[in-house]
């Protein structure tokens, strides 16, 4: 019996020990998994940390190259408790005003390298930019609308307000510095924008200059400098027929400036045909379109196209009274001193369509056309068709009006 009592007292004792055994490997296993989620869990906040640092150094070398520190570097500008992060920049080819940045968070063992590009911001941006909406006519300001049938299709800031009557569309996203819309009907169901991206009432104005400085300045130096009423007609061949009596040329045939740079002084430019190549025309005093003016290589259907012009004159941008009845434009247009318009715009009959393919800008909005405010029908000059030329916020006309920032290029973005 004792026997007994003593084997009992073994086998309970045996599984006491085997109970304990079992706990302890269960509470090293709890301890060990609890260690590991710790240790994966700092990680993976070490992981988002190194990124967010990567994108602090990003946005750092931004705003130093936006006050003027073209190229450079820092080390490990740190936050406490959190990492540190290391950033470089340079131009990525000389006279590009290109910049790649790239950069390093570390946040305990963990690093992650990020690189964007960013450039120098043009108006060519804008599919379409005013400082206002109002034409100067006579004694009055008058305002220019926005009619059903007008299609704007790519990004539009106005430092003023938009004047709607009707169904005009809008495709990319609009910016108006002031609070409201005037409308010509008093909005809905009369008038009823479509603006497919949205509209930014309030938004902060942009300053537009006055002067071509870079363009002039490229123009004297390595470009084609002249002087007087000036014609030029672009040939595909990549040439151009010049006529300017100052210089004693009648279709003169000369090859595109190696800089891209024309600007012509005291005198009128007359533009028309089809351009090889990248090109930006300037003037003190008007750009007279005649015809149209196109590129040999169209973007629409090779985005790889390298043709890009710039039409920009200190005082007004005209489309000749005596243009075709549909007429297309390819260009980025900047009329810096007032207006783009259509010579006799209030003349009737209607004409077609006037399409731009690229871009305008303009001091005050200038009108194409006028029409019957009760009918929505036109009277006079075009309907408008504006598309934006999405390759010319990365890469502008030479020598194109600079806003004065610098912005993010297009997919430039990149984990490394």
């Amino acid at each position: 019996m004792k026997r007994v009592e003593r084997d009992n007292k073994g086998f309970l004792l045996i599984t006491a020990y085997l109970v304990i055994i079992l706990l302890l490997i269960s509470a090293s296993a709890f301890l060990m998994r609890a260690i590991t989620q710790n240790r994966l869990m700092q990680r993976e906040i070490n992981y988002k940390q190194a990124f967010y640092l990567a994108e602090a150094g990003l946005d750092r070398a931004l705003e130093m190259i936006r006050t003027g520190q073209m190229e450079g570097s820092f080390e490990n500008v740190c936050w406490e408790d959190i990492g540190c992060c290391s950033c470089s920049w340079n131009e990525t080819a000389p006279g590009s005003n290109r910049y790649r940045i790239i950069s390093t968070g570390t946040s305990g063992e963990i690093s992650r390298t990020v690189q964007m590009e960013v450039i120098e911001d043009t108006y060519a941006r804008y599919l379409y930019f005013t400082n206002s909406e109002t034409f100067h006519w006579r004694w009055w300001r008058v305002p220019v609308w926005f009619i059903t049938g007008d299609f704007m299709g790519g990004p539009l800031q106005t430092n003023g307000h938009l004047n709607i009557s009707g169904d005009p569309v809008f495709g990319g996203v609009v910016k108006c510095a002031d609070d409201y819309i005037n409308y010509m009907h008093g909005g809905p169901p009369l008038d009823n924008p479509d603006f497919q991206q949205g509209i930014e009432l309030g938004a902060e104005v942009v300053p537009m200059p006055s002067k071509a400085l870079d363009l002039r300045t490229a123009a004297v130096h390595n470009g084609l400098h002249l002087q007087g009423p000036t014609t030029i007609v672009f040939r595909e061949d990549g040439t151009m027929d010049v006529t300017n009596a100052q210089r004693g040329w009648t279709n003169h045939n000369l090859p595109l400036p190696d800089n891209g740079a024309v600007f012509v002084e005291g005198g009128d430019v007359e533009v028309s045909g089809v351009l090889n190549g990248a090109l930006s025309i300037g003037t003190n005093k008007d750009i007279i379109i005649t015809d149209n003016v196109l590129y040999h290589d169209d973007p629409r259907t090779n985005p790889d196209s390298q043709d890009r012009l710039g039409l920009i004159a200190e005082r007004d941008i005209l489309v000749s009274k005596d243009a075709p009845y549909d007429i297309e434009i390819h260009a980025s247009l900047m009329a810096l001193g007032d207006s783009f318009q259509v010579e006799e715009w209030w003349n009737p009959p209607a004409k077609g369509t006037l399409t731009i393919y690229g871009g305008v800008i303009q001091k005050n909005r200038g009108p194409v056309g006028t029409f019957d405010a009760r009918r929505g029908t036109r009277r006079s000059g075009y309907s408008k068709n504006y598309v934006y030329d999405e390759r010319l916020r990365d890469l502008p006309p030479p020598f194109y009006p600079s806003t004065g920032d610098y912005i993010q290029a297009v997919d430039s973005w990149q984990e490394l």
